[in-house]
């Protein structure tokens, strides 16, 4: 029996009712102590409400293309351009997420959150420095952004305004990213959830009814899609500044933290520098894969985007548990007891196991049927069914290194998980991936191989470095 079970059958009551009242009391949130008490229950509190937020991201990445579809290509095309070029605010969003998840759980589990606030600020005005750059550059060469991406006259006339709004709007995905991050780091997960619940709920409503002009609303076609992602998005932020300012979490922002700090600016800066970088190699090795596939043909490139699709999918849910574990780390080692945190990362990673193990099965045994889902074509989806088979063979590893990477950030030390991304993606995934697709008879089988192949050197060389210990001596 877990540490998790064992806390609910203390309760009393029915087991269903038991994890039912757990969960809902998971998703409703308010002010638990993850730093005492049962390891398994703290985690299963945190990564209840980060899970429901990354399933809602699933959710909403399917919708929102599944509107834009009936435009035509045009529509599309400028979709997938602009969102190659929104990757770099995602990533410069992700890295700083880091480095505010770390900096807040430590502050918190210190039990200083006065600091904790303070650096929330921190981080926020760094968010909005970086973003209000970037959204200007994005908003004034919109046009000339998207010829440079090799869009063609139709595109670039049907698709400016769309690419405008969500490159000058992308500062609303930004802070979303940095103060959902705060927000996780001080445990507040549940709101963090309902924030990303409703930034993307006013999206997926609107959307349709902007892009089709359904009702009193104009018909705007894809720029109606940018808006209602904006819109959605802003909102959002506004909400979560709110709930900050309201202090109905573990955290409190009050006009006495408003004051800018240089010295943690930077120190926050210098630690999401390098969790950036870290995002940027996962990212790129990605472009390296669909670059070597890109040589068998459309075909080839068809079935994997459906496949990588379906697997996004199923790991943004994951990526929940990978964060829950995050702030337990950074929490624990605050509140100076390493050894719960290192026993919280063994049992988020257990978790995660089970998790995307299911989930893998699942994929092998039913894939002909899931891709069918998403493409007639039988050829597209032998392909689709190969490579999602392949890459789920390696979920069970992939569960282990995830839980591990951000765990290492969770502590600070994004140094590690860079230097790992680099040697598994870049120095060998990549290099092997070319080898067994064109050097081999495998062909494109040999680049859908490489995937599970890293996921099990990740897996390795992350619990290697992991059990060294130098994680939890690591200053914040």
């Amino acid at each position: 029996m877990s540490e998790l079970e064992r806390s609910i059958e203390a309760s009393g009551a029915g087991r269903p009712a038991r994890w039912w009242s757990e969960i809902r009391l998971a998703a409703r949130g308010g002010r638990h102590d993850y730093t005492a008490g049962p390891v398994g229950r703290a985690i299963f509190l945190l990564a209840v409400p980060m899970v429901l937020e990354m399933v809602m991201e699933s959710v909403f990445a399917v919708v929102d293309v599944f509107w834009v579809a009936h435009l035509g290509a045009n529509a599309v095309a400028t979709v997938g351009l602009t969102e190659t070029m929104m990757t770099i605010v995602y990533t410069l969003a992700f890295g700083l997420s880091i480095g505010a998840t770390a900096v807040v759980a430590r502050r918190i589990g210190e039990r200083q959150h006065e600091a904790a606030a303070s650096a929330a600020v921190q981080a926020i005005g760094l968010g909005v420095i970086v973003s209000g750059l970037t959204g200007l550059a994005g908003a004034v060469f919109a046009r000339q952004l998207l010829a440079l991406m090799g869009a063609d006259a139709g595109v670039i006339h049907a698709g400016t305004t769309f690419t405008r709004v969500m490159l000058g709007g992308s500062a609303t995905a930004f802070l979303l990213f940095v103060i959902n991050a705060v927000f996780r780091g001080a445990g507040d997960a549940a709101i963090a959830m309902r924030v990303l619940w409703l930034a993307n709920g006013i999206n997926i409503v609107l959307g349709p009814l902007l892009i089709f002009g359904i009702g009193p609303f104009p018909r705007m076609g894809v720029a109606g899609a940018a808006i209602a992602t904006t819109i959605g998005r802003g909102t959002g932020v506004l909400f979560a500044c709110t709930r900050l300012a309201r202090g109905s979490g573990h955290l409190a922002v009050k006009r006495r933290h408003l004051a800018l700090h240089w010295h943690t600016m930077v120190r926050i800066a210098r630690m999401s520098a390098v969790g950036t970088f870290q995002v940027f190699v996962g990212s790129t090795s990605w472009i390296g894969l669909v670059r070597i596939l890109a040589g068998f043909g459309s075909v080839a490139l068809a079935g994997y985007t459906i496949a990588i699709r379906i697997v996004i999918f199923a790991l943004l849910p994951a990526f929940g548990l990978s964060n829950a574990a995050a702030t337990m780390v950074g929490q624990s080692l605050g509140a100076r007891d390493p050894q719960r945190a290192e026993r919280s990362v063994w049992t988020a990673a257990r978790y995660n196991l089970a998790f995307l193990g299911t989930l893998g099965l699942l994929f092998v045994s039913l894939a002909p049927y899931i891709v069918r889902v998403f493409t007639p074509d039988p050829a597209i989806e032998h392909v689709a069914v190969l490579a999602l088979r392949t890459i789920a063979l390696g979920f069970p590893l992939y569960a282990f290194g995830m839980v591990l990477t951000q765990s290492f950030n969770g502590a600070g030390d994004t140094w590690t998980p860079t230097a790992i991304n680099i040697g598994v993606f870049w120095v060998m995934e990549i290099p092997l991936a070319w080898l067994l697709a064109t050097r081999t008879s495998l062909g494109q089988l040999g680049v859908f191989g490489a995937i599970p192949v890293a996921y099990g050197v990740l897996a390795a060389a992350s619990t290697v470095a992991f059990r060294r210990g130098t994680w939890g001596r690591h200053a914040v």
